[in-house]
């Protein structure tokens, strides 16, 4: 068996992303498995055959290993044109169908419908992915409005969480974003996103400016929400669950 056969197994196999650390960490568990197997045979006095050749050198298995091996996936399957593809996410590599084939796969759930998030809701989205954690009053000193409504929303569909409170007089609760943020538009990390540096590092209005944020600040808000990560592909739009 080659050890790009083994990591496609294994992430075929998988509902959850696997990080190259822990597709390493199984396979070398299975060589472990096979070795304590052939020393209990030989205590017990059985003729134990060594390793097969080709499961023994997966003993050293490592991350690296492992990211090649997915590389020399991705390579197989553009050749061979196939439909799905290995995409890394925050939370380790998982197998996708590829975005052109998605209005066909979205015929398997006729149920879940696309809804796209009102723009009050994607400045609010971009404001939490920015500057996560946040409190809900720096988010309405951005946006100049209150942002109860916006904020429910974004909890009910599960791109926004609750990260803790802020060590702040009242202890405020700090908004973040979810996994389900990452998978939708197609990134790793905050970083991710454009001009991510830049406008983490700009100061926020202070909360009793909220009625009168400069129009330099909803451009940015505006400008932020209009980019999607480069190469995503990924929209406003969101299957209803």
């Amino acid at each position: 068996m080659h050890l790009t056969a083994i990591v496609e197994a294994l992430l075929l196999a998988s509902q959850e992303p696997l990080a190259p650390e822990e597709i390493a960490r199984l396979i070398r568990a299975r060589v472990a498995e096979a070795e304590d197997l052939r020393l209990r045979e030989m205590e017990d006095g059985k003729d134990a055959q060594a390793l097969p050749d080709w499961l023994a050198p997966l003993a050293i298995t490592n991350a690296e290993q492992v990211t090649e091996a997915v590389r020399k996936l991705n390579e197989l399957y553009q050749e061979s044109q196939r439909s799905f593809t290995v995409v890394e996410r925050p939370k380790g590599w998982k197998l996708y169908t590829r975005i052109e084939y998605a209005e066909f796969v979205r015929q398997l759930f006729p149920g879940h419908k696309p809804e796209r998030l009102s723009g009050p809701a994607m400045e609010t989205l971009a404001i939490i992915a920015y500057r996560q954690p946040i409190t809900k009053a720096a988010i309405e000193a951005v946006r100049g409005v209150s942002c109860d409504g916006m904020i429910q929303k974004l909890l009910d569909r599960d791109l926004i969480r609750i990260g803790g409170r802020a060590e702040l007089p009242g202890r405020p609760l700090l908004y973040e974003t979810t996994d389900l943020f990452f998978e939708h538009f197609g990134i790793r990390t905050i970083d991710d996103l454009p001009n991510a540096t830049e406008l983490r590092r700009m100061k926020l209005p202070d909360q009793e400016s909220a009625q009168t944020v400069s129009d330099s600040e909803q451009q940015l808000v505006l400008s932020a929400v209009g980019t999607p990560a480069a190469g995503t592909g990924a929209d406003d739009s969101l299957s209803q669950a």
